[in-house]
């Protein structure tokens, strides 16, 4: 898969989702909502960085395009988790969803460890 385009997308995504928010749901939405909706965009924007910049290191020779697919794997599993759930609380108010968002933090944390192992690994 090429993670990088992959990478380029979500931070498009990203940019996107930015603007709808600071355009379109700021007037909409009380200031917990907004904050969440923000910290969702943040997230986004880091680890779909982290999807752009994994496959290069394998490129340079400084970790295995096994291990860059594993990351990015993780890394993109994450962004539509972590997110993604952060997105629809504050767009929907539904609480519940909260529950499910430390899964797509655990899958960051994965997927840095992930890129860490393999960095250390090829030497």
């Amino acid at each position: 898969m090429n993670w990088s385009g992959f990478g380029a997308i979500a931070l498009a995504l990203a940019v996107s989702m930015g603007a709808f928010g600071a355009h379109s749901l700021r007037a909409k939405l009380d200031a917990y909502s907004m904050d969440v909706y923000e910290k969702a965009v943040f997230y986004h924007f880091i680890h779909a960085f982290g999807l752009l910049i994994a496959p290069l290191l394998a490129r340079a020779g400084l970790l295995t395009t096994v291990q860059a697919g594993r990351a990015c794997l993780l890394l993109a599993l994450g962004i539509l988790i972590f997110p993604g759930t952060l997105y629809a609380l504050a767009i929907t108010g539904a609480r519940w969803l909260g529950a499910i968002t430390p899964l797509g933090g655990l899958s960051f944390i994965a997927g840095w460890l992930v890129l860490a192992w393999g960095l250390f690994r090829v030497e």
